[in-house]
């Protein structure tokens, strides 16, 4: 397996595993995929990976702005995902471990993500990594179906960066 910078060359395929996370419920709240336009102007251009297994994409991981304002400039929030076939086979794990070391390069002291209370593999990916527990916004979105869900937040602070 090889990690490399993402694409524009390579949105069919994070598309495609993007929808797969869709489809499980309890992935986000989004209920379509975005044109890679509005997907590339949500995300940072830097700290973009794919993993890749044999040369197809089996996995994804990108940084996007929580905050426009100055003092937020190195906090970031986290999506990760993984292909159907691929899960339960450490590419998660790889990915974050790539996004933290790329992240911390960039300057970036704090990494967060919201996460279903159900999508407990990726509770683990992240606690695995080092990420902690901070709260839970209760029934602070709804699904495509009108389903209100509560989002659980994590972080991970820099030991490198922002001390």
């Amino acid at each position: 397996m090889i990690f490399r910078a993402m694409l524009a060359s390579d949105w069919p395929s994070v598309s495609k595993i993007y929808a797969e996370g869709i489809a499980t419920g309890f992935g986000t709240f989004e209920s379509t995929i975005p044109d890679y336009g509005d997907w590339d102007k949500s995300h940072l251009a830097s700290c973009r990976i794919v993993a890749e297994e044999l040369n197809k994409v089996v996995g994804w991981a990108a940084l996007s702005p929580v905050s426009s304002r100055c003092v937020y400039g190195g906090v970031a929030e986290v999506s990760v995902y993984i292909g159907e076939g691929s899960r339960g086979k450490g590419v998660g794990k790889a990915l974050m471990l790539q996004l933290i070391e790329q992240s911390e390069a960039a300057g970036y002291w704090t990494l967060q993500s919201g996460i279903f209370p159900e999508n407990l593999a990726s509770i683990k990916l992240h606690e695995k990594v080092g990420f902690r527990f901070i709260g839970k916004r209760e029934r602070v979105g709804k699904t495509q179906h009108g389903v209100w869900k509560d989002n659980l937040l994590f972080e991970k602070r820099s030991t490198k960066v922002g001390l």
